[in-house]
């Protein structure tokens, strides 16, 4: 591991350590915040699943009415029939913060609030079948609104949890042990230097003593 190009100095050495304690507790924190983002992912990876196999279920069942519907009305009775709707649902989004992710809140508003408004045709030319279909269309739209939240939520969270594991992985692999190596580095070079001045002194202090007393301290 190459360490930093600094100056081999105490203050350095003092700068260098008071940075590690904060690379190491910011390396736990995002370690916590990916280990957590991670939970909450999978939950909603679980979640989506059941809810994305529910929905597959209930769409195959709607799919058999309307199929119904066409093999007792004409063509053109069943699109004239669906032709102009009656109500109108509108997507509210919010969000709110998991983990520094934005995740998103869908929410939707019919424009009325009259059941009966969802068949956008009278009964007297219409069948049953028709009608089963689109009530089971509308009992799923919540449904496949929340699945499209939450499939919104595992791109947004899939992200974060890759930058948060760059991060870890920067901090764990490259950063930390960098500035350990450069502390090692530096505390050395400052004991070499210690023990270069210790004698550099020993050997003034005998020139001193031979040039005051003629003789010299180890005698």
């Amino acid at each position: 591991m190459a360490i930093m190009n600094v100056n081999p100095t105490r203050m350095m050495l003092s700068k260098l350590k008071k940075q590690l304690v904060t690379a190491v507790r910011g390396h736990k924190m995002l370690k916590d915040k990916r280990d957590e983002l991670m939970r909450q992912f999978l939950e909603l990876i679980k979640e989506t699943r059941e809810l994305r196999e529910k929905i597959e279920k209930e769409l195959s069942a709607s799919n058999d009415h309307f199929v119904n519907a066409s093999a007792v009305m004409s063509k053109q009775a069943l699109d004239a029939s669906l032709m102009s709707p009656k109500q109108q649902i509108m997507l509210e989004v919010d969000s709110h913060n998991v983990m520094s992710v934005e995740i998103p809140k869908f929410s939707s508003v019919a424009r009325t609030n009259d059941k009966g408004d969802i068949f956008p045709y009278g009964f007297a030319f219409t069948s049953f079948e028709l009608d089963d279909a689109v009530m089971s269309l509308e009992k799923l739209l919540p449904d496949m609104i929340r699945l499209a939240e939450i499939e919104k939520s595992c791109e947004l969270m899939s992200a974060e949890i890759e930058k948060t594991r760059r991060r870890v992985n920067s901090l764990e692999h490259v950063m930390i042990p960098r500035y350990q190596e450069t502390i090692k580095y530096i505390a050395m070079k400052l004991e070499e230097n210690d023990r270069s001045s210790r004698t550099r002194l020993m050997k003034v202090k005998d020139m001193l003593l031979d040039k005051a007393h003629n003789y010299s301290a180890n005698n």
